[in-house]
């Protein structure tokens, strides 16, 4: 039996997954979190196999939720399933350890078929965000400002993007004031703006925005 814990901040999409997965006779739900705190604690009980794991959350995230659950639980397998098929968060979170990623438009089956595939050892992307990828690094490619960030910078962008103050994202990610700080202007460095306003154009024009 696959055991299986969903992470999502919408109850709605939960219950969707609960059941979908309800159908499939060699797998278990036997956890739910809406959010990466959250699942931190609900792991540590649970004892997943298989997480599927939201992007934009409250909270520290899914790329956080991810590295911090690896740390916790090295040989947990871990999905993305996000509204995210291009942009920085395909090569992100694979680079944080997660070995599948599925957008919530895939059909019932292919998210079966993706948790079996990776508790068997292997990785299952998407086919339209494979595509994405690999036209990605292509010379031609139009490269995403958000690609130049790190995996810190980008998480704190997201916060950013979603109205949080700095004093937030400092309880959030256990960082400093100061720290925060240091991350925003470096972003504003890279991406070549002023303020948090052509932060959240510039996130718009590039589909950073979860409109779920």
């Amino acid at each position: 039996m696959i055991r299986v814990m969903i992470v999502d901040d919408h109850e709605l999409v939960r219950t969707g997954l609960a059941r979908i997965l309800g159908d499939a006779p060699d797998i278990e739900v036997v956890a739910e979190a809406n959010c990466g705190e959250n699942a931190l604690s609900a792991a540590k009980q649970s004892h997943p196999d298989v997480v599927l794991m939201d992007v934009n959350m409250p909270g520290i995230g899914g790329m956080e939720a991810t590295t911090k659950l690896l740390q916790l639980q090295p040989n947990l397998k871990i999905i993305v399933v996000t509204v995210h098929s291009d942009g920085p968060f395909p090569n992100k979170l694979l680079q944080a350890g997660a070995v599948g990623y599925l957008t919530k438009e895939c059909a019932c089956e292919e998210m079966i078929l993706a948790i079996r595939t990776v508790f068997e050892g292997e990785h299952y992307i998407d086919r339209c965000v494979a595509q994405n990828i690999a036209l990605s690094r292509t010379p031609q490619a139009t490269i995403s400002p958000f690609e130049l960030l790190s995996q810190r910078e980008l998480q704190v962008v997201t916060m950013l993007i979603q109205g949080l103050k700095g004093q937030d994202i400092s309880d959030r990610l256990c960082l400093s004031p100061k720290t925060v700080s240091t991350y925003r202007h470096r972003v504003y460095e890279k991406l070549n703006i002023r303020g948090d306003v052509e932060l959240t154009h510039l996130a718009m024009q590039y589909n950073l925005l979860d409109e779920k």
